[in-house]
């Protein structure tokens, strides 16, 4: 086949990858739903899949939605990109090992969130023999494979990163330690939507949160909850956020500097990525606390740059909030007006401008 010269349609390793797969490839702005995503057979895999790919990750890292039918199994996968999975529905296990080294296993249900140690060799199974099981993984498969353009070093590498994984028993009991106020190191999470939070008072609204490091990942996790009547302060970071919304339902406002916001209206199972330094800001215009998890860049153990930093400094001294009293008035308008459809009252507190 013949190499175009024009950039515009040259494809990167990854893309390249991405589409010898053979599965559907969602492109946009968010997903209403990922547990309805139409998935296809993905002879890799062993299961059906469809890729999603959305434009706030900036190519940085990527997300895949992977089912599994009822009593069956995924293949055994290896590769050197790093993956952390959420559980959407369904129930199972995961066995993780290493190449000549001994099998450790662990079950899992919706709800729950884990990360693939790095390069090690990892099998899922579907408990139910009834209903299928799936989930949404997030990877960095997008920067390795179009850093090192060869597949044969990517999946069929035989170095085992012992700083990650190396056979421990106690790997994914769901045990962990505090490295700081909010943030938890684990490998396994069984359950998200229970996990206890800590209020973030800079964030505003009330919020809560607790943030995850994972198998010693690059890529890590948050949870927060917001109570109702509420919404947060806006902020911004870099790409490849993929914020789940675990219960409630609400929307996001999501804009570049000096540009008119999008909406976008989101209830569980939805999930968006907000753009390279995108303000956003999260309102929740239901009924019911709202809680999301979002599977990021942003490791404290591991970082990469400066881009997730100063999230709850206001933006006037340097940092990547905006203060309530700075916000433009028609957002707080915008906010009762949903509430009002819902029949539910503003609890957001009255400021005065700046």
């Amino acid at each position: 086949m013949p190499i175009s010269n024009d950039p515009s349609t040259t494809l990167t390793a990854y893309q390249a990858w991405q589409k010898s797969e053979g599965i559907p490839v969602i492109h946009g702005f968010y997903v209403e739903d990922l547990r309805t995503v139409e998935v296809q057979p993905w002879p890799r895999k062993g299961g059906r899949g469809a890729f999603i790919d959305m434009e706030g990750t900036g190519g940085t890292n990527d997300a895949y939605v992977c089912e599994i039918a009822p009593g069956k199994q995924l293949a055994p996968q290896r590769h050197l990109y790093e993956e952390v999975i959420y559980i959407l529905e369904g129930r199972g296990a995961t066995t993780v090992w290493t190449e000549g080294g001994s099998k450790v296993s662990f079950e899992w249900q919706t709800g729950s969130l884990f990360a693939i140690p790095l390069n090690t060799w990892h099998q899922h199974f579907n408990a139910s023999g009834t209903g299928p099981a799936r989930y949404y993984a997030v990877t960095t498969a997008p920067l390795v494979m179009s850093l090192f353009h060869n597949h044969d070093f990517v999946f069929n590498n035989p170095f085992v990163f012992k700083d990650r994984f190396s056979g421990e028993a106690e790997a994914f009991s769901g045990k962990g330690t505090f490295l700081a106020s909010r943030i938890w190191e684990a490998n396994f999470i069984p359950d998200v939507n229970t996990f206890s939070l800590i209020e973030w008072k800079e964030r505003g609204a009330g919020g809560r949160n607790i943030m995850f490091e994972l198998a010693n990942n690059t890529l890590v996790a948050h949870i927060s909850e917001f109570p109702v009547g509420t919404y947060k302060k806006a902020h911004r970071h870099g790409p490849g956020a993929h914020v789940i919304t675990l219960s409630g339902k609400g929307y996001s406002l999501l804009w570049l500097e000096g540009a008119k916001p999008t909406k976008v209206d989101w209830r569980e199972g939805s999930v968006v990525v907000p753009p390279d330094l995108w303000w956003h800001q999260h309102f929740n215009a239901g009924a019911s606390p709202a809680r999301y998890l979002a599977i990021r860049w942003g490791s404290v153990k591991h970082k990469l740059d400066d881009k997730y930093s100063r999230l709850d400094q206001d933006r006037a001294t340097g940092g990547n909030q905006i203060e309530y009293a700075d916000e433009d008035p028609s957002v707080r308008a915008l906010f009762e007006s949903e509430l009002a459809k819902e029949g539910v009252q503003s609890r957001m507190p009255a400021v005065a401008r700046r």
